[in-house]
């Protein structure tokens, strides 16, 4: 361990006073939500939360990919995120027009990748639903991205996310540690999935992590690990596989990107990476810099790598782009133990159990 990550550990554990009062707080909204005395609204309506109890690394955004791609078939599907970093507020639908500074990243990227369907931001979700189902009456589900701590509204399907290797169970509170929501919250979810496991992961240490999580009466558990797909050009779309005697440049602003690392660890010659925090908004400057920093990269087989996340955010310098090999890595779930099936025709059957759909 480095003295920057002893410095930082140190640090959070002097911070603990305040993840004890941060703790008491969400004990007491909880109790008042719990209680009644805060109401839920439930709409007669299919909504499906996905979401979690720590600050980001979950992978909530792959999942609601994944949501998206396996019903979007089937049903007219919407997504309602908060927009986390636009430079607007309030109700937005997205549309041709939009661009990631109006409604955020990850909706910008669900807006890129799936243009069939209805990607919407607001930070009240509460008064968003009834505003998609307005503006686009034949929704038959709205799936609602980060939202579990949110209690305003009582989905009836709550999808909590967890991270191997990093369980919610044996985290703290906000700033001590990053649990943002009580655990016995888990107890509200319907699915528990545990992200970003190994390929590999064994049975023994599924019935483990089982164990741990201390799944409820009712609750369904799912393992899932991430899926890497061919790389393509962040302009012509041109597909490009990785070669492992390739260097890459990797251009990433996502809250964990060491599952990313390893991959580029074992499927290429080297990686140099260039990082920026969380949803960071990129400017020319930073851009001409990436530049710079992949003109100082030796080898004759190099590319930068981005995410499909900062992809959307860095789309805007077209002709910037047009000179660089920039590649983007497009990354999907895969469910372990067979559990794919399992998981999609629960997911359809809570939607076909309302009134007038499909």
């Amino acid at each position: 361990m480095n003295f920057n990550a002893v410095f930082f550990k140190t640090f959070r554990l002097l911070l603990l006073p305040v993840s004890i009062i941060y703790g008491l707080v969400i004990y007491a909204r909880n109790f008042l939500y719990d209680k009644k005395i805060f109401r839920s609204v439930k709409f007669n309506f299919p909504i499906i939360c996905v979401g979690n109890l720590v600050m980001g690394g979950t992978g909530k955004s792959t999942m609601v990919e994944f949501l998206v791609e396996m019903l979007k078939q089937e049903f007219n599907v919407a997504t309602l995120s908060r927009g986390y970093k636009r430079r607007t507020k309030g109700y937005i639908l997205a549309s041709e027009k939009t661009s990631a500074l109006e409604i955020g990243d990850e909706p910008m990227q669900f807006h890129v990748k799936f243009p069939g369907i209805s990607v919407a931001v607001c930070e009240d979700r509460l008064v968003a639903v009834p505003q998609i189902l307005q503006d686009r009456p034949a929704t038959n589900v709205i799936i609602l991205d980060d939202a579990f701590q949110h209690r305003a509204i009582d989905a009836g399907l709550n999808i909590l996310l967890t991270q191997y290797g990093d369980l919610y169970t044996h985290d703290f509170f906000l700033p001590s540690g990053d649990l943002r929501d009580q655990k016995v919250s888990a107890e509200r979810a319907h699915m528990i999935i545990v992200t970003k496991c190994p390929a590999d992961l064994s049975l023994e240490e599924k019935k483990l992590i089982e164990k741990d999580v201390h799944v409820a009466e009712g609750q369904t558990i799912y393992f899932t690990t991430l899926e890497y797909g061919l790389p393509y050009h962040i302009l012509t779309k041109a597909e490009k596989p990785l070669s492992p005697e390739e260097e890459v440049l990797l251009v990433c602003g996502i809250a964990n990107p060491e599952p990313l690392k390893k991959y580029l660890e074992e499927n290429t010659a080297a990686f140099y990476q260039v990082h920026f925090s969380d949803h960071h908004i990129y400017s020319i400057d930073e851009l001409k810099g990436v530049s710079k920093k992949f003109e100082q990269v030796q080898s004759s087989e190099k590319i930068i790598l981005t995410t499909e996340k900062d992809a959307v955010r860095l789309i805007k310098f077209e002709k910037t782009l047009m000179d660089l090999p920039f590649y983007v890595l497009p990354v999907r779930n895969r469910f372990l133990f067979d559990q794919e099936v399992k998981f999609s025709t629960a997911i359809k059957q809570y939607i076909h159990s309302y009134k007038n759909q499909p």
